[in-house]
Parts: structure tokens; sequence; C-alpha cells
């Protein structure tokens, strides 16, 4: 596997990782609001990984971009710093990672 692949899908993880405790301080914090989707962790930075849950993984943080879209813009300096702000950062740069690996994935296919 593609040294460069190893490194976004280690990356990934990470930031899922951080996805998972902003998904779960956002609940906390208003536990009326209907629960940011769940994105599953790849267990590893592995070709195996890659292949049979990889497409589950980016259906899944399309439906977490998709929950972030709709949350209420963030207004003061104090509000970057919450919860919302943060689940919003984390979904972002998973997307980043995300279309990283999908562009590797494309490149190296050819």
């Amino acid at each position: 596997m593609e040294v460069r692949l190893v490194q976004l899908l280690a990356s990934f993880i990470s930031v899922s990782a951080d996805y998972a405790l902003a998904r779960l301080e956002f609940a906390l914090c208003d536990p009326a609001v209907p629960a940011p989707p769940v994105i599953e962790r790849l267990p590893d930075a592995s070709e195996e990984s890659l292949r049979g849950r990889w497409p589950l993984v980016e259906a899944q943080l399309d439906a977490a971009l998709a929950y972030a879209k709709h949350l209420p813009p963030t207004r003061s300096n104090d509000d970057e710093k919450g919860p919302s702000a943060w689940l919003r950062r984390t979904v972002r740069e998973m997307d980043q990672y995300a279309r990283a690996i999908r562009w590797v994935l494309t490149v190296t296919e050819r």
C-alpha cells in the first residue's frame, strides 16, 4: 500500500476519534436535539480496512456532513469553541482527509 495512503488513513482515524468525542459532547449539551450520525472508525490503516470498510465510512461521513450543514451558525467567539463548532470542524477535517484518500485511490487505480 502506498505510503501517502497509509498516512492519510492514519490521520483520518485520528480525526475520527476527535469526531466521536465532539459527537458525544454535542449530544450531552442538548439531549433534545437528535445526536449526530455515527461514523465507524477504521481499525487500522491497512489495505483490508480500506477496501472492506471505506464505502460505508464515506456514506456515514456524507450523513455527518449533511447534519453539520444544518447546525445553526456560530455568532460569537465563545460559540466557536463550543460543541457545535467542534463537531463542525472535525467533520470538515474528516471530509478533507476523505477527499484526499479518494483522490489517491483514483490515481493509484489507473
